[in-house]
């Protein structure tokens, strides 16, 4: 599966890896793994890949750079895959919601991950006590901010960047 992702800031990642610690028995993403999806892409087959990129490069012209804005901290008490809860750094940015959106009419819904609404976070931790998280939302942080200036194609299969593209596109 290839996906869109907007780079975060070393702020952010710093700010999901203290919050982790407060989940010790949660799954908890490890250094340079969070991720803020802006569209999965579909695929998997690496030969498949030059067309995607090119397909989403099409939709990404004019894509300006973008305000980000990490808000506080949520969670989905049941997830759609994996274990839940899942405690994620909440995003708040229209722009990239209107770029979500005109990636769906680009590529296909993700079932069960995508067909319902868009909600832009940054993953801390999966699983473990739900007491624990509970506890951990509404957890006052200061706001991270930053200007997406590019985004990353990401290789979820092989856990790596193939490429990216400046803004504006």
């Amino acid at each position: 599966m290839y996906s869109l992702n907007v780079p975060l800031p070393s702020a952010v990642t710093s700010l999901a890896g203290e919050l982790a610690r407060d989940l010790p028995l949660a799954e908890a993403r490890r250094r340079g793994e969070h991720t803020l999806v802006a569209k999965r892409l579909g695929g998997g087959d690496h030969a498949v890949y030059a067309n995607i990129e090119a397909r989403a490069r099409d939709a990404l012209r004019g894509t300006a750079p973008f305000s980000v804005r990490i808000t506080g901290v949520e969670q989905f008490e049941v997830a759609e895959t994996g274990s839940s809860p899942v405690v994620y750094l909440a995003v708040e940015s229209p722009e990239l919601v209107a770029l979500h959106e005109r990636l769906c009419e680009a590529f296909d819904v993700v079932d069960g991950l995508e067909d319902g609404e868009y909600v832009p976070h940054v993953t801390v931790a999966r699983g473990g006590d739900a007491a624990a998280a509970e506890r951990l939302v509404g957890r006052e942080i200061e706001p991270v901010e930053w200007t997406a200036e590019e985004l990353e194609f990401y290789d979820a299969e092989r856990g790596q960047w193939v490429s990216r593209v400046a803004l504006p596109a």
